[in-house]
């Protein structure tokens, strides 16, 4: 996701180099420090307070299930080869939450075996390359079950994870469709975060009102699909949070890119990527285990910023800074990008407090360097 916007970025950029190098200069330090991207990138299980102890597995197993679709339909993208799958951060944090609160997790796909990830270094961070550098994890996800040998009375859960990959395969699957019905069917939890919905689509009869029906969930919504791919009608078909809405769902959709959870009975989603925090230890408290407090991350920081800024304004995110920045690292560079989305959806005013406040964050995390 933020490749492209960062091109727009550079495009930003140049516009402010040519109305004035010195407001160039100061977007570009609105940024923060580079971190060691080699180091972060070997980065494993131990290094991460954590995971530093994992407990026994002892709780039961929840399934998380991938797409095993890697690219788009040529047809779709003008003979293009475009490359999806599923997205790596939403599977490994759902994960590690999990395996920390002394859960097994299961992966499998339609097709099993490698399942295609999609991996966005602008998204990464030690959570995820723990995963892919964890012999355990790592080796479940290049040998994923295949859906048609998964047994459901095995799993206390199931998790459909996001990427748009999950939007043609995960639909008409009959695998899906037996694996719902049948931990439905003795009132089992049903989760999923972003794309990861269109595995409900697949209840849907032509012959009996639709499962969806009167249920209240979210999804990646058409705003947030549309802004960053406009042809994403053309390629899908139909639009996830149209197709839910069309089966009778009640969607709410959140804020623009911001975290929302959505809890109804048993089942649990996740607007987006950056959803899948609240949504594992959700899922954990569902299953009946008080979460294993975690360090916060700089991303959630920044995301429960935003949130702040955007329910009670401006000045009272900035008056919880010092609040904010005693519980953990702020990421500046998500409040940039946020920023960015902003102007790339016409929001001006929004984009210009959004900078405000990472120009806010810095200088106040200027305050308290040593």
């Amino acid at each position: 996701m933020w490749k492209k916007i960062l091109r727009v970025f550079a495009f930003g950029v140049l516009l402010l180099l040519l109305c004035g190098a010195g407001a160039g200069w100061w977007l570009a330090g609105l940024f923060d420090a580079e971190v060691d991207g080699v180091a972060l990138q070997k980065t494993v299980p131990a290094q991460v307070a954590y995971l530093q102890q994992l407990p026994p597995a002892s709780r039961g197993k929840v399934l998380a299930v991938v797409s095993s679709t890697g690219q788009y339909p040529v047809e779709k993208t003008a003979g293009k080869l475009k490359k999806t799958g599923y997205e790596l951060t939403e599977l490994a944090r759902f994960y590690w939450v999990l395996r920390a609160n002394g859960f097994a997790v299961d992966i499998a796909s339609p097709q099993g075996g490698a399942a295609p990830q999609v991996l966005d270094d602008d998204d990464m961070a030690e959570y995820d390359y723990s995963f892919l550098n964890d012999p355990q994890s790592s080796a479940q996800a290049r040998n994923t079950l295949k859906l048609a040998d998964v047994d459901a009375a095995e799993y206390q859960a199931i998790y459909f994870v996001g990427g748009k990959g999950a939007m043609y395969d995960f639909p008409q699957n009959p695998d899906i469709r037996r694996l719902l019905q049948q931990m439905l069917a003795v009132q089992k939890l049903i989760v999923a975060v972003c794309h990861g919905p269109a595995a409900l689509l697949a209840l849907d009869s032509a012959n009996s009102p639709s499962w969806l029906a009167g249920k209240k969930l979210t999804a990646f919504t058409n705003a947030e699909e549309l802004l960053l791919m406009p042809d994403a009608a053309q390629r899908f078909e139909v639009l996830l949070q149209s197709a839910l809405e069309q089966q009778g769902a009640t969607f709410d959709a959140g804020p623009r890119y911001l975290p929302n959870l959505v809890v109804d009975g048993n089942l649990l989603t996740g607007q987006n990527p950056w959803s899948v925090w609240q949504l594992a230890e959700a899922t954990v408290r569902a299953l009946g285990v008080t979460p294993l407090a975690r360090p916060v991350t700089g991303e959630e920081q920044a995301m429960l910023l935003l949130q702040i800024q955007r329910q009670q304004g401006t000045a009272a995110a900035k008056a919880q800074l010092p609040q904010l920045l005693q519980q953990g690292p702020l990421q500046r560079d998500l409040l940039i990008m946020m920023a960015l989305v902003s102007a790339m959806a016409g929001d001006w005013t929004e984009s210009i407090e959004q900078l405000a406040l990472a120009q806010a964050v810095k200088s106040r995390q200027q305050q308290l360097t040593p």
